[in-house]
């Protein structure tokens, strides 16, 4: 359809419509425009969530996210076989990794409408439909990359970690993590929650939109929610909490330093996981 295009009007419109009115995917017009609004977030030509010019605000295309929910309604489940294994889903997986310049180690699995730029490396690890995984970036062993989730370049999401995904409602904010994060082991981010850039998670930190993340580097502590300010070095805490059995420690995060400016990324990380004493 040559009057769609990735910043078409007519693209947007068409998929709003459709999602107000589900019954207009019968409509061969209204159909393309999901199909095509998959097709070009799965090549990069689209994104669920972009940074403005500054990078210091993010702007989440909620019209996006419906083409997304569309399409699931658009696909039939089959069934496909790789060896011994078996599969029965409606979304197909990504293809063509070496014409991406993506590395992709055995049984790592993206699915289609998911987008993963070149140089970045998958190990044995998930991706979900609508993620944006930048150049540079290591999806390491178990990771999960959850739906829509937008990771940076030069990113390193360690083994086991867990980004959470967001379709619904379609104007939520997806997790972002970017440029030049460090995520150690185990570590869970989710509800949306904005890492920026070259932030450092220990390893097992969970934070989700309400998780308490107190910094605690100054005279006095100072509590962030749903957000961690860029190059903070980040371990899992507790704090104490009245209730009416007595107090109990609750899960927190510490913010107990930052990288510093003076030394280039990949030796800040180093340094900082030295200085702080930071499990990865």
């Amino acid at each position: 359809m040559s009057d769609l295009s990735p910043s078409s009007a007519a693209l947007q419109a068409r998929v709003s419509a459709c999602f107000a009115d589900r019954g207009l995917l019968a409509d061969p017009d209204h159909r393309e425009a999901v199909l095509h609004t998959v097709a070009l977030l799965d090549r990069g030509a689209l994104r669920v969530a972009t940074p403005n010019a500054t990078g210091e605000a993010w702007t989440v295309h909620a019209w996006v996210k419906q083409a997304i929910l569309l399409f699931f309604a658009t696909q039939e489940l089959r069934t496909t076989e790789l060896g011994p294994f078996e599969f029965h889903d409606k979304i197909a997986l990504k293809r063509d990794w070496a014409a991406a310049g993506v590395r992709v180690v055995p049984p790592a699995t993206a699915r289609y409408g998911s987008f993963i730029e070149s140089g970045a490396v998958l190990m044995p690890s998930y991706v979900n439909i609508g993620a944006w995984v930048g150049g540079g970036t290591m999806v390491d062993t178990w990771a999960t990359v959850g739906s829509c989730a937008q990771i940076g370049r030069h990113v390193h999401l360690s083994g086991g970690v867990g980004i959470g995904g967001v379709l619904e409602p379609p104007g939520a904010a997806p997790v972002i993590v970017e440029d030049g994060c460090f995520l150690g082991s185990r570590a869970i981010v989710v509800e949306g929650v904005h890492l920026e850039r070259e932030v450092v998670l220990g390893a097992n930190v969970t934070l989700t939109a309400s998780t308490p993340i107190i910094d605690v580097t100054g005279r006095e502590p100072i509590t962030h929610r749903g957000r961690v300010p860029a190059r903070s070095v980040v371990v899992p805490g507790t704090r104490t909490k009245e209730f009416p059995a007595g107090n109990f420690q609750i899960a927190c995060a510490l913010i107990i330093g930052r990288r510093k400016d003076s030394t280039d990324q990949r030796t800040s990380l180093n340094q900082a996981l030295r200085d702080f004493d930071v499990p990865v």
